[in-house]
């Protein structure tokens, strides 16, 4: 495998060009190259639980109008990516509408190529 340097690297050029990209422009075809088919969503919005299948998430992205196409500010930033062996794991800020999320991704590469398998999220004051 190579180095985390590298690792790392190749994981948040997934979250710049597939996750926050596919957020920001409501693209599921973006999402689903970086959310494993088996990935679960859990957390509390605003303090109330969430909990969804990775099914039920990309549905309501794609019946939402994304923050591109309503002129909404957007920020993704990646606060910290760690990794061991096969797996890492991603802390992010995520900032639309009038929502601030922090999450928690769970990575695991496979195939080759590092992919989304948890999805944690809390709404955190601004």
């Amino acid at each position: 495998m190579r180095n985390n340097q590298e690792e790392r690297l190749a994981i948040a050029t997934a979250l710049e060009e597939y996750y926050f990209k596919g957020i920001y422009e409501g693209d599921v075809s973006l999402l689903k190259k970086v959310l494993n088919p088996g990935t679960l969503l859990f957390g509390d919005v605003k303090g109330t639980p969430y909990a969804k299948s990775l099914d039920v998430y990309l549905e309501g992205v794609r019946n939402r109008r994304s923050p591109k196409d309503g002129g909404n500010p957007f920020r993704g930033t990646i606060e910290s990516i760690e990794v061991i062996n096969s797996i890492a794991l991603a802390k992010v800020h995520v900032k639309m509408y009038d929502f601030n999320y922090d999450e928690f991704l769970s990575f695991h590469k496979i195939d080759n190529k590092w992919m989304i398998v948890n999805k944690m999220i809390t709404d955190v004051a601004p």
